[in-house]
Order: C-alpha cells, then structure tokens, then sequence
C-alpha cells in the first residue's frame, strides 16, 4: 500500500527519489519522507513530512547532495499521520535508516521488551522497531543485522535499509510486500511498485518472499533470509515510462476510462481461434482432460476484483456449464474452507500483490489446490505462486479507483469460459456467437464514452444527493454493485446495491424522492422483471436513472447503452457508470485520483 524508492550510485539522490515518490503517489499515502548518505559528516540526513510528496519537496533544502538514498511514502497502521510517524525511521545516532511496507504483527511485545532494555521510541509505528532491532544488532556486516532484525519479526514486510557505516549498499527484504530491484548501468534501484523505476531502468528482479538483496553501484546479490545464495535472473518490464503520464487529461481515472477501447482490443488479441470457435489461453497449464475433470470454480478476489469475479461466475457458469461462485477473499482465508481437489481456484488481483488474495493462495496451494491467476502485473507475487492464469493487459491503472483493469479482468473471464466451454457443452455456434460479441466490444465501448457529455449533464443533477441505491438483477447485480463502490470511492456519497429483485424484502422502505435509484436494465430475458422493479419504485415516488438498451418509460433518465450478447452485456453497461462516478466526484471537487483513507494496492490485511 505503501510506496519504497530507493538508489545507489553517481546520481544526485534526492531528486530522483522525489521523482519516484511521485510516480507511486497514486497507491495512496498520508505522509512521506527521504533519507540520503553524507559520507563527510558520518551520519544520515532525513526530511519528513505529513501530506503529499509536494510537501515533502518543500522541506528538502537546496543542499541535500548524497548519491545513495531510500524514500517512502506512508498509509497509516499504526499511529496517526504526522511528520514524526513519518518513514524513514532513523536510530538515535543517525546511522540506521528503515523503509517498511507491511505490518509487525509482534511489535508490541517487541516495543515492550526494547523499552524495558532503555531505548526510547520517536513514533507510534511498528517499522520503528525494526529500526532499533538493526541497531542493536552485533552483527559486523549490514545484512547479518538486518537478517538478525528479521528473525524476530512475525508479519509481513518489504523493507529497504541504509546505514552509516556502510555508505556503499542498501540492504532490501520481502515477506509478502513487493521489493522490486532495478538494474542500470553502474547504479541500482529499488522500489516496491516498477512505477517508480520504469523512467530509468526496464531491467527489474522481483525478490520472492524470504528472498533479501545487496544492492551496490556496481552490483547486486540476492540471498534468502538464512543467507543462502539465490539466483536471480533481471527481466524486461513491458510497460515503458510514458505509459504513466496523464497524456493530456486532467485526472489519470478519466485517462484510464477513456483506454478501454483499446484495452480491450488488447486482451483479446492473438487469443481467438476461430477454426474451433475457441480461444487460445497458453498461461493456464491447463490441459482438455483435466479441464474435463473440473467439478467447480472458486473465483477469490477484493473489492473490485471480487466484483469482477462475480461476473467471470456467471459467465463460467453460464458458458461452460461449471457450478462457479465468486467469494471475498478476505473471507474465504479466514473460514477455513473445505479445499476440494476437483475445484479449480482462480485468484483475482489487479495488482497481484493484494495481500489477502496472496495470502489465500498459498493456503490453497498448501492444501494441494490448483489454483489459476487473473492479474494486469506481469511477474507479480500471484502470477508466480499460481500453477497458471490469464494476464488481463489493460496496461499500468495509476488511479487508486480501478476502471479499465475491472473491464479488462471481466473479458478475460469471458475468454476463459468460452475456452473451457468449448472444451465441454459450448456448441460451435454459440462460441462462434460470443467470439464475435467479444470483437465488438471495443466500438461499443467507443459509443458509450461519446455520451460523455450527457452523463456529466446527469451526473451534476444527482450529486447533491446524500445517498444513492443501485439495483440489478442476475448478471445486473455485479454490475450494481460494482457502480455503487465506484459512487463512494471517489465521491463519498453513500450508495448500496442490491439485487433487483430483493427490493420487496426490505430495501423498499428506503424509498423516497431525495434516494435516487440507478437500475440496470438489460434487454433480455428478465427485462419485464426488472421494469416491475422500476414500477415498484416510481409507485413509491423515488427518482430512477436507467442504464438499458432502449429508454424506459418509468425512469427520470436513461442512459443508453449498444446491445450485444446477453452475456457480454454487463461488460458495456459498467461503463457508463464509471463516468457517471467521475463526474458526480468532479462536480463535488473531491480528489479523484487520490481519494481518502484509499489505497491502490493494498498489501496489508
């Protein structure tokens, strides 16, 4: 969740740190701070601040020279947001520095039994106790310090540390937080998101959990936390440094919305076959008898990704004939679930680092799972730990709220059920038939944001509402619920869904003009139904804007949308509600990128 930048070599540190802290503003953060070397006076320099990087940047002064560094931006665990809860942590001498992302599950017992010992705390959080930790250490070499720190450290980590005493390196540790290394040329960096890197290195190393790295000027070394020898071998990122930037947009949410289109067209290309009316999904690892064999699907994932999964069970379910249901995982880790050896797990992360989907496929995998990934980052810790998966390829999402990433995950479920499908009941024309639903997605999507114009005009008629309901019905429901957290991400009005046809056992009572309703309102099968709900709230005098494919006589408002197969059709009416989301935000001034207490990649339980 938090964002670690770090650097070694002939550079001027602290600007390039700043830049970094900028490019990993978007994984949302309440304060930051920078550390640098300064081999003449023997010690460290630290700035921290409370607030964005710009305030930050503020404070550093003019001279601040040193060529080895490590920065951070931080989202509050444990004490408040202040400039003293601020990272780095630095010992009382100023010679141990410390970045943490992640959470010390023991540190209190660990604070108590330092303090006991005489050492005095400057801040509330658990990263100071590893600060200390390394201080203390009698170790003659910076690593075997951190490697003892480690040891007694119960939680999860990514962690960069510096010390005075050895000016020439960065000691880094990964449990279960990213720690990213980039490869230049006689310089080393090292961040937890390859944002922060892609401007000067494409070359990155991705530490595995328990896995530590040296890193030099000249040279890096990566080791286990027992200090055994790994072998790491540098890879290519695929997403270069332009990739993100605003490119002429106001906010990174209304970039990502308006790359759909082309998004899309990515996910699906060089994926269809259309001699069998199938698609070609190489990742999976997966082979026709044992797809055969599969008696169930668990799709795991959180917040939007978990609504995104919700719609990969329906089309699963629907297109392949599997029983597949979707579930939190944050939930799912928690109630331990029964793991049956015929059910095909598939976790679902955008940035494949969330904590708590990560954390349910290792159980799973200790329990003899098989388990397939669903993520945008190539080479992440799920995309890794998983026996296979689909890369969904909407490219970087900086925006903490998730747009593209979400409709790009939804397709690629869609091309995962027509794979295995195909493989079982899935006719050829009925494949044939969503295969070529699938080709014009990208013009559809081209057609709803040329409405954009009239939902801005819709979106300010419903913003001063103080709480807005959202209803769907079957594949409608996801959709809702999806449109509702998107409403209360960014723009803080309260919103619920609920399905559509759950409105007479109770949420009916909520009813009144002032509680606007967004229904989705497909035209399939179940259309006569869902225009009863719309009957049952107009009776009620509640306002309703409609998201359908022909104008609905009971709405206040439609917002039309292109038809396509009935199953493809919860894709194409997300849209028009994430634009609606943004502009009610845009109406009401909020921080549309950044919104509060929010993060991009949460990688804390």
């Amino acid at each position: 969740m938090c964002g670690i930048v770090g650097y070694i070599g002939k550079r001027d540190v602290a600007p390039l740190l700043l830049e970094g802290l900028q490019r990993l503003e978007y994984r949302g953060y309440d304060s930051a701070g920078i550390v640098v070397n300064s081999p003449k006076a023997g010690a460290l320099k630290v700035v921290k601040a409370k607030g964005r990087v710009r305030d930050l940047e503020a404070r550093v002064p003019k001279r601040f020279a040193g060529t080895t560094g490590i920065a951070h931006t931080r989202w509050a665990t444990h004490g408040a947001p202040s400039d003293h809860n601020s990272h780095p942590h630095l010992d009382p001498e100023n010679k141990v520095a410390v970045v943490h992302n992640g959470i010390v599950d023991n540190a209190s017992e660990l604070r108590a039994k330092l303090e006991a010992e005489g050492v005095v705390f400057a801040s509330e959080t658990d990263t100071e106790v590893i600060t200390h930790l390394v201080a203390r250490s009698e170790a003659d070499t910076l690593e075997g310090k951190v490697r003892e720190a480690l040891k007694v450290i119960e939680g999860t980590y990514g962690i960069a540390v510096m010390h005075s005493d050895f000016a020439d390196r960065i000691v880094v540790a990964r449990n279960g937080s990213p720690v990213i290394l980039g490869i230049g040329e006689k310089e080393m960096l090292v961040a937890s998101d390859v944002a922060a890197l892609v401007a000067h290195t494409r070359q990155v190393v991705t530490l595995n959990d328990g896995e530590m790295a040296t890193l030099k000027a000249d040279d890096f070394r990566t080791y286990t936390t027992s200090g055994t020898t790994t072998n790491a071998t540098p890879e290519t990122v695929e997403w270069e440094a332009a990739s993100y930037d605003m490119g002429g947009h106001d906010t990174y949410m209304h970039k990502e919305i308006s790359e759909q289109p082309d998004a899309v067209d990515r996910v699906l290309r060089g994926r269809i076959d259309d001699r069998f009316s199938t698609v070609h999904l190489g990742g999976l690892n997966l082979d026709p008898r044992e797809a055969r064999a599969i008696r169930r699907v668990k799709i795991l994932g959180c917040g939007t990704s978990y609504h995104a999964g919700m719609i990969g069970a329906s089309l699963i379910e629907g297109m392949a004939r599997i029983p597949a249901d979707a579930e939190p995982a944050s939930e799912f880790r928690y109630r331990n679930p029964v793991v049956d050896p015929d059910t095909l797990y598939i976790a679902v992360s955008q940035s494949g680092e969330t904590y708590d989907v990560l954390a349910a496929v290792q159980e799973l995998k200790r329990k003899g799972a098989r388990v397939l990934g669903v993520v945008n980052v190539v080479g992440s810790a799920i995309a890794r730990e998983a026996d296979g998966g689909v890369y969904v390829h909407a490219g970087p999402e900086v925006c903490v709220v998730s747009t593209k990433c979400f409709t790009n995950t939804v397709v690629a479920f869609a091309l995962l059920a027509v794979h295995l499908g195909r493989i079982r009941d899935l006719s050829v024309t009925d494949g044939k038939r969503i295969i070529e639903g699938l080709r014009k997605l990208p013009a559809q999507i081209s057609e709803i944001l040329e409405q954009e114009d009239e939902i801005k005009r819709l979106a300010a008629e419903y913003a001063d509402a103080k709480s807005m309901m959202f209803i769907g019905r079957v594949r409608g429901y996801p959709v809702a619920l999806e449109a509702s957290l998107k409403l209360k991400e960014i723009s803080y009005i309260h919103a619920e869904a609920y399905p559509a046809s759950e409105l007479k056992h109770g949420p009916l009572a909520l009813i009144e003009p002032s509680l606007p309703t967004v229904a989705i309102v497909p035209d399939d099968d179940l259309l006569e139904k869902n225009r009863a709900a719309l009957e049952e709230i107009k009776a009620r005098s509640g306002r309703i804007l409609a998201v359908a494919h022909r104008e609905q006589e009971k709405a206040d408002h439609t917002i039309l949308v292109p038809k396509n197969e009935d199953e493809l059709d919860p894709i194409l009416m997300g849209i028009p509600l994430q634009l609606l989301a943004y502009h009610t935000a845009l109406a009401l001034g909020r921080d549309i990128d950044k919104p509060r207490n929010l993060a991009k990649s949460v990688t804390v339980e």
